[in-house]
C-alpha cells in the first residue's frame, strides 16, 4: 500500500495545506516500500504527448512485454517475470491489479480489460514484487494505479493528436480545489483505423472525483466509465504476412465493452499515530463478442447422412478423422447449403457482470526503539454475479476470409458445440495483517500473513452440467529483511506466498471430452485445484551524485514456483480447448534498472532474465504443432521453457529537455521466445526484435505545445506473440500454396502522430 499523504497529527501553519492532501489507499498493506517498486508518474504516462499508459510500461521497465496476441494496442497480453495480466480469457492471469484499491481483474476470468482505464487521469503506477497482503492472483506481484485529484492535479490539460492509419486522440483533464474541497474531471476519445485490415477500434473513457480533505479525515466519490469497441483479428500464418502484412486470416473479431464503476475512499485519524481507511466499490461491465472463425465443418462423407454437414474430430482410438452431423436447436439436422466445403461459424457472447466490494484497513505508526514501526490490519471483500450468454452460428467463409451467418444455431447432442447460459456467484474474503518492524537503526522486518477464502456457484441456466459449488481457503505467510548498508544503499531479501484459484470461466471448461471456444464457451465442470506459488527475493536499490549526474539504481534477483498451475490446452477440435492442472512451474530471474539526470538530460537502462521453466514432465494436445504425434499430443520434460515469455529484455531511454523544446527515444529489445503450442519446445523460436521510437515537442507559446512522435522509426519487421494454426485448411488467395503453419502477431510498421497540447 502506498500512502500520498502523511500520518495526521498536529499540524503547523506551513504544513497546513499539505495536511489535506487525500490519503488513498491503493493495494492492502501499510508497510510495503515504495522505493522497492517500479513507478511511473503522469509525467512519465503523457511523455510522448498523449496519454499513453501501456506505452510508458515498456518505455520504462524491461521486464514488462506486450504481447500482440489479439493484435489489437488496447488487449495485448502484459507479460512480467513471466505472469500475465491479460484481457483475454484462456489466459492464467497471475497479476493482481488495484486501481484506487479497488480490486481491477474482472471477476468472471480474473481478465484485465486496459482498455477501460482512464489514462489521462492516472496519477501514478507501481509494479510490486510479491507480498503475503495482496490478495488472490498476486502470483508475480501487483499493479497499484493512483488516479487523480484536484487536490493532487489542479490546473487544466488537453491534448489533441492525429496520426498514421487514422489514428486520433483526444483528451481533457482539469483540477480545482477550495478550502477543504477539491474536483477533478477528465474524458478521452480515441479512435484507431487500425494498421491492418478490418482492424477498427473506437474508445470513450471517464473520471471524475469530488473530494474533501482534513488534516484528520477526509472522503472522496471517484466515478469511472467506459464504452470501447475493439476490433482484433488476432494472428496470422507467416505465409499471409509475407505476402500482405496487413492482410488477416479470419475475421470479424469484435469486441463491445461497456463499464461503469462508483467508489468511495473515507479516512480518518483516530490519534496522532493511527488511522482507518478505505475503500467501498461498485461496478458493472457489460462485454458482447462477435468472432469470426474457420472449423472443421464439411459435407457429411457418410452415404447416410449425404445432403447435410458434419464435424470433424481425431478419434482417441484408431486416430482417424471422425464425424458427427451437426444438429440445430430443434435437434434437426443441419443441410449442406455450400457443396460440402467453406463452412466457417459466428461464436457470440455476451458477458454482464455486476461487482462490489471493500477493503478497510487500520495503519498506526508510532517511533519504536532505533526506528519507526508501521503496522496494518484489514479486511477486504469482493463480491459478483455475472450471467454469460453464447451461441455458435453456422457461417460461409467469403472470398476474403470473413464469415457470414447462414442462421443455423448449432447444438451438439454430446455438447461439444452448444449454447451456453450460466449464472456466476463468486465471494472472496480476506483478512491481512503486517508489520515493518525496527531491529536496528539499519536493519528492519517487514513481517506478512493473510487468509484468503473464496466461493464460487455456477448455476446452469439450460441444463445442469454447468451447476456446481467450490470452496477455497489459504493462510499465505511473508516476510522480508532491509538492511541500510550505507545512506545511499540499502540491501533487501525476503519470502512470500500467494495463491490463486480457479475462475469461473476456468471451472467451466475443464473437461478435455468437452472442450470450450478460445472466445469462452463453458461446457463442463470437473474440479481444479487453486495455484500456490512460493516465491524468494533479493535485490539492492542505491543513489548517488557522480560527475554531476543523479543516479538511481535498483537490483533484484527471485524465483518462483507455482504448484498445481493452470493452463488453457488446445483440444482435437479447431479452436476449442481446455483448462487443466499441469503441476509445477517455475519463474526465476534478475533486473536492473539505472537511471541518470543531470539538467535538462535524463536517461535510463533497464535489463530483464527471465528463465519460465515446466518443473514436471507431462503430456499436452496441440494437434497444430508439425511435431505433434498421431494423436495430436506432445511430450514436455522437466526443464523446457513455457512459451511466449522471451528470456532476455532491455530497454534505452534518452531525453533532452531544453528551453521550450524536447527531444527523446527509446530502443526497445526482445530475445526470442517459442510459439504457444509448443511447449516442448520442439520448434524454431520467434525471433527476437529491436525498435526505436522517437519523440519531441516544441512550446508554441506559454503552456501550449506542438507534439511529434514516431513508433518503429525503421520500420522493422517483427512479431511478438507467435502460434501455430490449420492453414492448409483455408484457401489463402495471397498465399495459395501455404502450408507453414506457423502464425505470428505481427508488431506494428512505422507509425507516425502529431498533436497539440494545452497546460494551464
Amino acid at each position: 500500500m502506498m500512502l500520498t499523504g502523511g500520518m495526521a497529527g498536529a499540524q503547523t501553519p506551513d504544513d497546513a495545506d499539505s495536511a489535506r492532501q487525500p490519503i488513498t489507499v491503493t493495494a492492502p498493506g501499510g508497510a510495503v516500500d515504495i522505493d522497492d517498486a517500479l513507478t511511473l508518474t503522469a509525467a512519465d504516462i503523457g511523455k510522448a504527448g498523449s496519454p499513453d499508459f501501456l506505452g510508458a510500461l515498456t518505455r520504462n521497465f524491461a521486464g514488462v512485454t506486450l504481447q500482440d496476441a489479439q493484435n489489437n494496442p488496447w488487449q495485448p497480453n502484459l507479460v512480467y517475470r513471466g505472469f500475465v495480466a491479460s484481457p483475454l480469457q484462456g489466459q492464467a492471469q497471475g497479476i493482481a491489479v488495484y486501481l484506487d484499491g479497488a480490486r481491477f481483474n474482472q471477476p468472471f476470468g480474473d481478465t484485465v480489460q486496459f482498455d477501460l482505464l482512464p489514462e489521462a487521469a492516472i496519477r501514478n503506477v507501481n509494479l510490486l514484487d510479491k507480498s503475503a497482503v495482496y490478495g488472490l492472483n498476486a502470483l508475480g506481484g501487483a499493479l497499484t494505479l493512483e488516479t487523480k485529484t484536484g487536490a493532487s492535479d489542479p490546473g487544466l490539460e488537453a491534448s489533441l493528436s492525429h496520426g498514421r492509419f487514422g489514428m486520433t486522440e483526444a483528451s481533457v483533464a482539469g483540477g480545482m480545489a477550495w478550502g477543504d474541497w477539491s474536483a477533478f474531471a477528465a474524458f478521452q476519445y480515441t479512435h484507431d483505423d487500425g494498421w491492418r485490415d478490418h482492424s477498427p477500434s473506437t474508445l470513450y473513457n471517464g473520471y471524475g472525483d469530488v473530494g474533501f480533505d482534513t488534516a484528520t479525515g477526509g472522503l472522496h466519490l471517484k466515478v469511472v466509465g467506459a464504452n470501447t469497441n475493439l476490433t482484433g483479428n488476432g494472428v496470422s500464418p507467416v505465409e499471409l504476412l509475407a505476402a500482405d502484412r496487413r492482410a488477416v486470416f479470419t475475421w470479424p473479431d469484435n469486441s463491445r465493452s461497456r463499464y461503469g464503476r462508483i467508489s468511495l475512499h473515507p479516512w480518518v485519524a483516530l490519534s496522532d499515530t493511527t488511522r482507518i481507511e478505505g475503500t467501498l466499490y461498485a461496478q458493472k461491465l457489460t462485454l458482447r463478442t462477435v468472432n469470426g472463425d474457420a472449423a472443421d465443418i464439411e459435407g457429411c462423407e457418410d452415404d447416410d447422412d449425404a445432403g447435410f454437414v458434419c464435424l470433424e474430430t481425431v478419434g482417441s482410438d484408431d486416430e482417424e478423422e471422425e464425424q458427427a452431423i451437426l444438429t440445430d436447436a430443434d435437434g434437426n439436422a443441419i443441410a449442406d447449403t455450400l457443396g460440402g466445403e467453406g463452412y466457417g461459424v459466428l461464436n457470440r457472447g455476451r458477458t454482464s457482470t455486476r461487482a462490489m466490494g471493500a477493503l478497510v484497513q487500520l495503519i498506526d505508526k508510532r517511533a519504536l526503539g532505533a526506528g519507526e514501526n508501521v503496522f496494518a490490519l484489514g479486511f477486504s471483500y469482493d463480491s459478483s454475479r455475472t450471467r454469460f450468454d453464447t451461441s455458435t452460428e453456422l457461417g460461409a467463409l467469403t472470398e476474403d476470409r470473413s464469415v457470414d451467418g447462414l442462421g443455423s444455431i448449432i447444438v451438439q447432442e454430446d455438447g461439444a458445440i452448444a449454447p451456453v447460459g450460466l449464472i456466476a456467484h463468486t465471494d472472496y474474503w480476506g483478512v491481512f495483517a503486517q508489520d515493518r518492524l525496527p531491529i536496528t537503526s539499519r536493519l528492519s522486518a517487514e513481517i506478512a500473513l493473510r487468509y484468503n477464502n473464496a466461493r464460487i456457484v455456477m448455476l446452469d441456466q439450460i441444463g445442469t452440467a454447468l451447476n456446481g459449488r467450490h470452496r477455497f481457503e489459504r493462510l499465505n505467510p511473508g516476510i522480508e529483511f532491509d538492511y541500510a548498508l550505507s545512506d545511499g544503499i540499502s540491501l533487501r531479501a525476503g519470502y512470500a506466498e500467494s495463491n490463486r484459484v480457479p475462475t469461473p470461466a476456468e471451472l467451466s471448461c475443464a473437461d478435455e471430452n468437452a472442450p470450450c471456444s478460445l472466445t469462452n464457451f463453458f461446457v463442463a465442470d470437473p474440479p481444479l485445484k487453486q495455484v500456490v506459488a512460493k516465491s524468494w527475493e533479493a535485490g539492492a536499490k542505491g543513489k548517488s551524485q557522480l560527475g554531476g549526474f543523479a543516479i538511481d539504481w535498483l537490483l533484484s534477483a527471485y524465483r518462483t514456483d507455482n504448484r498445481n498451475d493452470i493452463q488453457y490446452v488446445a483440444s482435437e477440435i479447431r479452436g476449442r480447448a481446455y483448462f487443466r492442472n499441469i503441476g509445477m512451474t517455475r519463474r526465476q530471474g534478475v533486473e536492473a534498472t539505472l537511471r541518470a539526470s543531470r539538467g535538462g538530460f535524463s536517461a535510463g537502462l533497464s535489463y530483464a532474465f527471465t528463465d519460465a521453466t515446466y518443473r514436471a514432465p507431462l503430456i499436452l494436445s496441440s494437434p497444430a504443432n508439425p511435431q505433434a504425434q498421431e494423436d495430436g499430443t506432445i511430450a514436455i520434460d522437466r526443464g523446457d521453457h513455457l512459451p511466449g515469455i522471451p528470456r532476455h529484455s532491455a530497454t534505452m531511454s534518452l531525453d533532452y529537455a531544453g528551453k521550450g523544446w524536447s527531444v527523446g527515444g527509446d530502443v526497445i529489445g526482445r530475445s526470442s521466445q517459442y510459439l504457444v503450442g509448443d511447449e516442448g519446445n520442439d520448434n524454431a523460436k520467434v525471433g527476437g526484435y529491436a525498435v526505436v521510437n522517437l519523440r519531441a515537442s516544441l512550446t508554441v507559446v506559454k503552456g501550449l505545445s506542438l507534439f511529434g512522435t514516431v513508433s518503429n522509426a525503421f520500420n522493422r519487421r517483427y512479431a511478438t506473440f507467435g502460434t501455430f494454426s490449420e492453414v492448409d485448411e483455408i484457401e489463402l488467395e495471397e498465399a495459395p500454396d501455404a502450408s507453414n503453419p506457423r502464425a505470428y502477431g505481427p508488431g506494428a510498421p512505422r507509425r507516425w502522430q502529431v498533436g497539440v497540447k494545452a497546460l494551464f
